[in-house]
């Protein structure tokens, strides 16, 4: 991930996302492409601990 200012923790970067969608964001791609986020590399960190994007909810369930 290209962005150093989000966490690397899985865990902390999962709430971190979350949050960030809730509050700023309509949907991961928006997200990603206003935080330089490789979209692919979050959703495969994300999946390491069993979490994926949920487009409807938008947030990573």
């Amino acid at each position: 991930m290209a962005n150093t200012n989000i966490p690397k923790d899985p865990t902390m970067l999962l709430s971190y996302i979350n949050t960030k969608l809730r509050d700023d964001y309509s949907g991961l791609d928006a997200l990603c492409d206003d935080l330089d986020i490789q979209k692919s590399e979050l959703e495969t960190k994300l999946a390491s601990i069993d979490y994926r994007y949920d487009a409807t909810l938008n947030r990573f369930l």
